[in-house]
């Protein structure tokens, strides 16, 4: 089922690592050997944390090549465990995320895709979320389990054709590793450690494709969108190069993507979004990612055949019945799926009142997701599944003083202030319409 990495024997006279940390801060590049050399160091516990940050700010200013980088997520990903899904005839297809707020496009699209005919090995990694993770959210239904053995997580994808869970340990752990050191030295936007990264882990769970959703704005980690574009670029060009098959869609996050914002919320949403309701830009965006799912897996051909395989297993329920087995699948209780009164609700709610006259100009979504976690996460750092927000006005929306910006659902009054200064200080208002936000701004393929 699974495979462990492969040490080479070739000979291979070890350099010291400060001549490797100075090769890479003059703009050299790293030789297939000395990347494998310091992904085994890494492994080992041999190369020292203070060399290891001097190498990460050195990639960091200098970059690393498609070549570097594809031999970087190939030494990763076989630090560790790689799943064979090759006796799974269905194509397996994968998606990351940069993570985002009020982000329900992986709850709606593993099921999708599996209902199209596509397996999805989903692995939620630390990077793929903003403040909340889908595991989060998924934790709001009673007896939901994140945490599955590799065999079990193969046996759920044979059966049911999806999963969500946790990373686990075993997966590219080398990579662990290195994001722990990123975090610590302010590297965590360096292109090629991210592709490196995302690339390792995807394919270490068995995907044979991937599509990749780079969010760029204030709800998401990456604020430029041209960054957003440098890295959807270098994730598909070294997928390519790796021969798997890649495609990737920049997309705004400049305000919450859906209704809510929250655990159960989401969730809720998220439902009603299976049941081929929703709103306007997740719809948009659902329909975009499910169509790049199945032309990628080659369910589809034509553009117009994978828009109309996506409508079609919304419309008639499958996809709805499939997040209800990969539910049951994992021990969570689907009677909440079927009946979503059942998650509980908070003990108040109100409004957040616009404070004038206007159009909402601009929306700070990551103050948002922080106003909401101030609301919602309990001292032992579990999620409150009834707190949240709701009815989220969007942007261009016309306001009249007092009308509701947002609805606020909270069962702890202390938290409520600290909270509203996010909330209010998310919003703008102005006099004039502003232009509405392009949601997807580029596909890169």
């Amino acid at each position: 089922m699974m495979r462990k990495k492969i040490i080479s024997t070739r000979k291979f006279i070890k350099p010291s690592f400060s001549f490797l940390i100075e090769k890479k801060r003059d703009g050299g590049e790293f030789t297939q050997e000395e990347i494998r050399y310091i992904v085994d160091s890494l492994m080992d516990g041999r190369l020292p944390q203070y060399q290891l940050s001097a190498m990460a700010m050195a990639i960091y200013f200098q970059g690393m090549s498609a070549q570097e980088t594809a031999t970087l997520a190939e030494e990763l990903m076989l630090s560790g465990e790689v799943i064979d899904l090759s006796k799974i005839t269905k194509p397996k297809i994968d998606k990351y995320s940069t993570g985002g707020v009020g982000d329900i496009t992986s709850l709606v699209l593993a099921p999708l895709a599996a209902a199209s005919g596509v397996a999805m090995p989903m692995m939620n990694g630390v990077d793929e979320e903003f403040v909340i993770s889908n595991l989060d959210k998924l934790s709001a239904i009673p007896g939901f389990n994140p945490e599955l053995e590799l065999k079990d997580f193969v046996q759920q994808i044979k059966k049911t054709g999806c999963a969500m869970v946790k990373q686990h340990k075993e997966i590219a752990p080398v990579d662990e590793i290195l994001y722990q050191m990123r975090k610590n030295t302010g590297t965590i936007p360096s292109l090629p450690l991210i592709t490196g990264s995302v690339l390792s882990r995807k394919l270490a769970q068995g995907a044979e494709g991937l599509v990749v959703d780079v969010k760029w704005g204030n709800g998401s980690f990456i604020r430029d969108v041209e960054k957003a574009r440098q890295l959807a670029r270098s994730i598909t060009r070294v997928g390519r190069s790796m021969k798997r098959r890649c495609v990737a869609l920049v997309t705004d996050m400049n305000q919450p993507l859906g209704d809510t914002v929250g655990t159960a919320l989401e969730i809720k949403e998220a439902i009603n979004m299976l049941k081929g309701e929703g709103t306007d830009a997740l719809k948009e965006i659902v329909l975009k990612l499910g169509m790049e799912i199945v032309r990628l897996a080659g369910v589809a051909g034509s553009t117009l055949s994978a828009k109309q395989t996506v409508q079609k297993q919304l419309q008639n329920g499958k996809a709805f019945n499939k997040f209800k087995e990969m539910i049951e699948s994992q021990g969570g209780d689907a009677s909440y799926i079927d009946d979503p009164d059942k998650f509980p609700k908070a003990k108040y709610i109100r409004k957040l009142p616009a404070p004038k006259r206007g159009y909402v100009h601009t929306i700070n979504a990551g103050m948002i997701a922080r106003g909401v976690q101030l609301l919602s996460v309990n001292k032992n750092g579990s999620w409150n599944a009834a707190s949240g927000i709701s009815e989220i006005r969007k942007v261009g929306t016309q306001m009249k003083q007092g009308e509701p910006l947002m609805m606020i659902h909270y069962n702890d009054e202390s938290r409520l202030e600290n909270a509203l200064e996010y909330l209010r200080g998310a919003y703008r208002l102005a006099p004039k319409r502003p232009n509405p936000p392009q949601l997807i701004v580029e596909r890169v393929a």
